[in-house]
């Protein structure tokens, strides 16, 4: 699908795919679409919601067609019982996607200045921006819309800036906020939203999706089904691997860290692919495929009542993750970092 980017870049932008703020399809989660709809019509729309969910499903996309809507109907008496699509030339829509609508305050992951990279977390300079946005006079008289994404990248100090907010919000505002994983908010905040859960897209929807968007999908049954199980329901882990050689990753990925004994050679082979100069998104793909990799180990471990191995494999996965923070926001050595996750896998994996 060709199209002309007007949205800002944000630290997860793909090449050449929209961004949930510029995005008119949503595809699945009817339920889900016709509870908000049906609830701002009836006036009972909660000042706070939490949209959770996996990646990639549609969570934020969801979030600023619900800010479409609002500020296209703001009148409950008026609005349809449905969210309306976004209309890709409307100045309302073209507004939305460029952030430069007055009524809507986006916030994630802001770009550091000095290194040009994207910090690897929400920061509290950014929710502190909630304050002045609520404080200006409403367009129109409309919503003020804050949407947080992801609001599970927020430090503490930012947490707990935005939890002041939603303690006391003026009238006609809402919180969106996107979360990939609830149990890294604040008890606190999630007991102030209304948590509406999203579960991954069907098979067949992912595969529309990717139809659509000429996305390169096998022209068989079969290669439709491997493609749609293994990206698990998440439209953006199915453009990985179709688009950014996510599968070729998994596949080396794999091979090394069941064998037998740990394959430097291999290892290293893996680091030149996905380290390199112009590898940003290939290097984002082995890092949420090793995370991955390591959380459904100790979530199997856990189901099964092995609970030493959960443990053992949730703490492999904290100091993982955290060398991923490293290594992004001190620009350490890539290739050693790979290197060293699939070293630590391997030896795990094999205990």
């Amino acid at each position: 699908m060709s199209f002309t980017r007007i949205a800002p870049e944000q630290f997860d932008t793909l090449p050449d795919i929209p961004e949930p703020a510029e995005n008119p399809l949503l595809v699945g989660h009817e339920e889900a679409a016709c509870l908000l709809a049906g609830a701002h019509a009836a006036g009972k729309l909660h000042h706070a919601l939490l949209i959770a969910g996996p990646t990639g499903i549609g969570k934020a996309t969801l979030a600023f067609h619900l800010a479409h809507h609002l500020l296209a109907h703001p009148d409950p008496a008026d609005a349809p019982a449905t969210l309306v699509r976004p209309d890709p030339s409307s100045q309302l829509h073209r507004l939305i996607a460029q952030g430069a609508h007055p009524s809507v305050l986006h916030l994630t992951r802001p770009m550091n200045e000095k290194t040009k990279a994207f910090k690897t977390v929400v920061t509290v300079d950014e929710i502190r921006r909630v304050n002045r946005f609520l404080s200006m006079t409403s367009h129109d008289g409309a919503y003020r819309i804050v949407i947080v994404d992801p609001a599970d990248d927020m430090n503490t100090n930012a947490a707990n800036a935005l939890l002041k907010s939603l303690e006391e919000p003026p009238p006609r505002t809402l919180f969106i906020l996107i979360a990939h994983s609830l149990g890294r908010l604040l008890p606190t905040i999630r007991s102030r939203c209304q948590v509406i859960k999203l579960k991954p897209l069907e098979p067949r929807e992912v595969i529309a999706v990717l139809e659509t968007m000429e996305a390169g999908v096998p022209a068989d049954a079969e290669g439709k089904a491997a493609l749609a199980a293994r990206a698990g329901g998440s439209v953006r882990d199915a453009l990985l691997l179709t688009q950014y050689g996510g599968l070729e990753i998994t596949e080396a990925i794999e091979q090394v860290v069941d064998a037998a004994m740990f394959d430097a050679t291999a290892a290293y082979r893996i680091a030149d692919a996905v380290a390199g100069r112009d590898g940003t998104v290939q290097f984002q793909i082995f890092n949420q495929t090793v995370l991955d990799m390591v959380s459904a180990r100790a979530g199997t471990a856990g189901k099964t009542g092995h609970l030493d191995a959960a443990v053992k494999f949730s703490d492999l996965w904290g100091d993982m993750n955290q060398a991923v923070i490293e290594t992004e926001t001190y620009n350490l050595d890539k290739k050693q970092h790979v290197v060293g996750l699939l070293r630590r896998m391997c030896e795990s994996f094999r205990d």
